[in-house]
C-alpha cells in the first residue's frame, strides 16, 4: 500500500474529521504551521461581523452593558481554564503573552521579598527572558539561567521564580510539570509556566501540579487570529496576596467610580489594565469554543498519531535529517522539529510548493499538527515533498535563501 492510499484510509476512520470543514483552510494548501498561526474557523468571521455590524454599529456604547463586552475577559478566561486544568475564576484573557509575563513575573517578586533571582534555561522563547530583562534593569530582578539536566540544582534561596516554557517553541520537548513545580516549591520559590505552545493542544494540570502561575497565547491551538489576546492563570491561592504592576483602571475593582486612588479588583480581574480589546477576544472566544467541543484528549490522540505517521516515514526515507525533538510522542508538544544546515531554504522550497511548515533560526525545521484541521493526507503529501525536495537539492536556488522579515 503506497503512503498516499495509508493516509487516506487513516482519514476514513479519523473521528475529528468533520471539524476540518468548519475552518476556512485555501484551496490548494497543506498547513503544518498551526503552532504559530492557527487557522481560521469559518465561524468567526461571522461572528466579527455580528461584534462590528450589530454591537458596534447598532449597540454602540451601549453594548458594553447589552452584549455583556465588559465581562469578556472573563467569560473567555473562564472557558479556556477547564482546558488547561484550572477553575474559572483562576484564568483571565487579556493583553498578550509577554505583558502578562511581565505582570506575573513582578508579582512573584512581591510575594517572595529578600530572592531576586528569576530561573529559567538558555534558549527559552526570548520573550519570556527578555521581560526578566527588563525588571532587571530596573533594578528588581537578576535573571539566572540553567541547562534542563541542571535546573533542580540551580534552585538556591535566592530563586523567587522558576519560569519555564512547558513545550519548548524549537523542539517540541515537554517538561514534566509536576515535578519541577514541587522541587520548586521545596526550595521555597514560586513557577510560572508559558503555555504557549501546550494550552489548546495537549493535556494541562496545572492545579493538579499545583502550578503558581501561567500564560498563554490564543493566535496557536486556540485559532483566535493573529494578536489574539493572551490568558493569565494565578491559583486561588494566591489570590489575596496578588500584586501587579500594571495598575491600570480595569484591574480597579469599581473602574467606573474613577477614583483617584487604585484599590486591586478581587482575584485574577486585578490582571487587566486598559480597556479590553473585544473583536479579539470576541475572535478568540469562537475558537476556543471549538476546542472545548472537541475535546483535549482526542486532540492530543490524533495529534501524536499524525506526528508519529510523519517522524516514522521521514526516519525511514530522510534517515541522515536529524530530529531534534523526543522520539516519544508523549514528550512532545503538537509539533516536530528537524534540524539542517539549509532549513530556511528548505522551508521556502516546501511553501513554494503550497506546503506550510516554518524555520527557526539557525537550523530548525518545525512542523506543527493542529489536528483539529491537520489530515494524514496532508502528511503523506508533505513527506513526498520534503523528501524530493532534500533528495534533488530543490531548496538550493537563490531566491529561497533570500530571508524575508518574519521567517
Amino acid at each position: 500500500m503506497s503512503l498516499l492510499d495509508q493516509a487516506k484510509q487513516l482519514d476514513a476512520g479519523d473521528a475529528l474529521r468533520a471539524y476540518r470543514d468548519r475552518f476556512d483552510l485555501p484551496e490548494g494548501v497543506i498547513y503544518l504551521d498551526g503552532n504559530s498561526l492557527g487557522a481560521l474557523p469559518k465561524a468567526t468571521k461571522a461572528r466579527i461581523a455580528e461584534v462590528v455590524e450589530q454591537e458596534w454599529g447598532e449597540g454602540l456604547i451601549r453594548s458594553w452593558n447589552s452584549a455583556d463586552w465588559i465581562n469578556l475577559p472573563q467569560r473567555v478566561g473562564g472557558k479556556i481554564a477547564p482546558l488547561i486544568g484550572a477553575q474559572p475564576h483562576e484564568v483571565i484573557a487579556c493583553d498578550s503573552t509577554s505583558v502578562n509575563l511581565s505582570k506575573l513575573i513582578a508579582a512573584a517578586l512581591h510575594m517572595r521579598p529578600g530572592r531576586k533571582a528569576i530561573l529559567s534555561e538558555p534558549g527559552n522563547f526570548p520573550t519570556d527572558i527578555y521581560m526578566v530583562e527588563g525588571l532587571e534593569a530596573q533594578g528588581l530582578a537578576t535573571r539566572k539561567l540553567a541547562e534542563r539536566d541542571a535546573l533542580i540544582d540551580a534552585l538556591d534561596d535566592d530563586v523567587a521564580l522558576l519560569m519555564l516554557t512547558h513545550v519548548h517553541y524549537k523542539t517540541g520537548a515537554m517538561f514534566d510539570m509536576a515535578a519541577l513545580t514541587k522541587a520548586a516549591h521545596d526550595a521555597g520559590a514560586l513557577v510560572l509556566w508559558d503555555l504557549s505552545h501546550s494550552g489548546g493542544a495537549l493535556p494541562v494540570e496545572l492545579n493538579k501540579c499545583n502550578a503558581d502561575f501561567a500564560v498563554g497565547c490564543g493566535y496557536k491551538y486556540f485559532n483566535g487570529g493573529p494578536g489574539a489576546p493572551a490568558y493569565a492563570y494565578v491559583a486561588e491561592q494566591h489570590h489575596g496576596d496578588l500584586q501587579q504592576p500594571l495598575t491600570g483602571w480595569m484591574g480597579h475593582a469599581q473602574p467606573f467610580a474613577f477614583d483617584d486612588d487604585y484599590a486591586p479588583a478581587p482575584g485574577v480581574d486585578r490582571l487587566l489594565a486598559g480597556t479590553p480589546p473585544i473583536l479579539g477576544l470576541s475572535a478568540l472566544e469562537v475558537g476556543v469554543d471549538m476546542i472545548a467541543e472537541i475535546g483535549i484528549d482526542r486532540l492530543i490522540a490524533k495529534s501524536r498519531a499524525l506526528s508519529e505517521f510523519f517522524r516514522q516515514e521521514l526516519s525511514d526515507r530522510l534517515p541522515d535529517l536529524e530530529l531534534v525533538s523526543p522520539t516519544d510522542p508523549e514528550q512532545r508538544g503538537s509539533q516536530i522539529s528537524f534540524r539542517h544546515p539549509e532549513a530556511y531554504a528548505i522551508c521556502q522550497a516546501l511553501i513554494a510548493r503550497g506546503i506550510i511548515g516554518d524555520f527557526r533560526d539557525p537550523d530548525i525545521l518545525r512542523f506543527g499538527f493542529a489536528p483539529a484541521y491537520v489530515a494524514f493526507e496532508d502528511v503523506a503529501m508533505a513527506v513526498e515533498a520534503l523528501v524530493e525536495i532534500i533528495k534533488a537539492g530543490e531548496w538550493d536556488q537563490a531566491e529561497f535563501k533570500e530571508r524575508a522579515a518574519v521567517t
